[in-house]
């Protein structure tokens, strides 16, 4: 009588528990229960073989054995369950994305505490076990498998969850943790650099929250004059591929008006400054505003400089930002010169045509990149004046290390030998122009370089929010009555 007491009590106890928390009046997955269940759990093989060993010695019935051991099952599989698919019990945020993120991060720490306790329980506990009690092979072995798949359904399944919902994480990356993350030892590492990947994007997402509710309806970039990004040599504006990331659309939702340059990839400074100026006067004929901002990256500086200067374009411009525009030129071209003239011709045809089938009606290759060389650009500034009543700004970034871009590290290590601190392209001292407004950087190793500072990965950066200084700009520049 007494066991079947038992079995209802622990029947109704664990119908309780799981009734209350799918009800939300108690919280069955708090961190201190789920320690407790992560230790425990993966072991019911074997207190499910004490268990049998003492009800048999107390001469329990076998009815009332397998109904105390299915209900403790029954719970543990719900833990389980409820586990790998709601980790959180509380409402963290709205973002379905986020929730699965957030999901897989916990789920991922679980498993690797699991992994991290049940190895020590193993080395250690089950060695002692088996000196001191006879325990069958069969169970051992059961007991083990049973461990195993329980560690590894939580480290897969959390796992899955941070690829394919971070953001944070490019393809090869993807593949390299995914590759990674069932090696030995290292995927102690790799599992941790993924979950603090996660938690960074969770914390900047919220970062991103907190700041748009201060600036509902703001519209803090609502300028007067509409503006007009252009971009730097090699790129097009494409319609569904945006040279600028996704600054434009950032910038469009608090209130700026954006229209875009539409030169050349590989035209000259003198050929782009032309389809520059058309596409200006378009847009004031368009929009019946009087002049227009520019924001230029790299070589679009120098076109919209050459534009504003020498095709008396300077009533039509209010402001120019040039970031990273190579002003004083690139050693790093003064060697490509040197090379031998039909190699550099030879490679400058293949991009001529290469960019033909782009779009470019007149790609110069081989002037177009000359006119990098510190030699152009010395003659450029002695010819290109800076017009009186337009405002001109500039920033530029560095890279901390050859292996912040590895796209960039060959140019980095060149312009840093030869003229310091750059962003994999072009030097501190190359960008500066008008009023230089600093050097952008974060505190991570990475740096930010010459492609990052127009968010062309659309990566979020620590300590560092590209589309947030783009914003900020342009705030700058309305506040400024541009």
């Amino acid at each position: 009588m007494i066991m079947i007491e038992i079995c209802i009590v622990l029947g109704i106890t664990i119908i309780g528990l799981i009734y209350l928390d799918i009800a939300k009046k108690i919280n069955l997955i708090h961190k201190n229960i789920i320690t407790l269940f992560l230790i425990i759990v993966p072991h019911l093989t074997l207190i499910t073989y004490f268990f049998i060993i003492y009800a048999t010695h107390n001469k329990i019935s076998l009815a009332f054995q397998r109904i105390a051991i299915f209900e403790v099952i029954a719970f543990a599989v719900y833990l389980y369950v409820k586990i790998n698919l709601f980790p959180y019990s509380k409402k963290l945020t709205d973002k379905y994305r986020l929730k699965v993120l957030l999901g897989g991060r916990r789920i991922t720490l679980y498993g690797l505490f699991t992994l991290i306790i049940q190895t020590i329980i193993c080395i250690y506990i089950y060695s002692d076990l088996i000196k001191r009690l006879y325990i069958p092979n069969n169970i051992l072995i059961l007991d083990i498998v049973i461990t195993m798949l329980f560690t590894i359904i939580l480290i897969t399944n959390g796992m899955l969850r941070l690829l394919l919902t971070s953001r944070r994480l490019n393809i090869i990356k993807r593949l390299l943790v995914a590759w990674m993350a069932f090696i030995p030892i290292v995927n102690i590492f790799v599992i941790l650099y993924a979950c603090n990947l996660a938690r960074d994007e969770y914390e900047h997402e919220c970062y991103k929250v907190n700041i748009e509710k201060t600036r509902v309806d703001s519209k803090i970039c609502k300028t007067k004059y509409p503006f007009v990004l252009i971009h730097g040599v090699g790129f097009r504006d494409f319609k569904y591929i945006n040279y600028w990331g996704r600054i434009p659309k950032e910038l469009i939702r608090q209130g700026a008006t954006i229209y875009y340059g539409n030169q050349e990839a590989f035209g000259t400074v003198e050929y782009n400054a032309h389809d520059i100026k058309n596409k200006i006067l378009s847009i004031i004929k368009e929009t019946d505003c009087e002049k227009v901002n520019i924001i230029a990256h790299s070589k679009g500086g120098l076109d919209a400089r050459y534009m504003i200067s020498k095709l008396d374009m300077g009533k039509y411009v209010a402001s120019i930002t040039m970031i990273s525009s190579p002003h004083r030129g690139v050693k790093f071209v003064n060697i490509a010169c040197h090379l031998p003239e039909f190699i550099y011709r030879g490679i400058a045809k293949a991009f001529d045509k290469y960019f033909t089938l782009l779009g470019d009606r007149s790609p110069d290759f081989y002037t177009a990149t000359r006119q990098f060389s510190t030699h152009h650009s010395k003659k450029f500034n002695e010819e290109i004046k800076d017009v009186e009543g337009i405002y001109y700004q500039s920033y530029t970034s560095v890279m901390k290390n050859l292996f912040s871009d590895y796209i960039l590290t060959i140019p980095y290590v060149f312009v840093k030998l030869t003229e310091g601190d750059n962003d994999g392209l072009v030097s501190v001292d190359s960008a500066k122009w008008g009023e230089f407004r600093g050097i952008l950087k974060n505190k991570c190793s990475r740096g930010i370089s010459h492609g990052d500072i127009i968010d062309l990965r659309r990566d979020d950066y620590k300590h560092f929010d590209v589309i947030e200084k783009y914003v900020e700009i342009v705030s700058e520049l309305k506040n400024k009555g541009y």
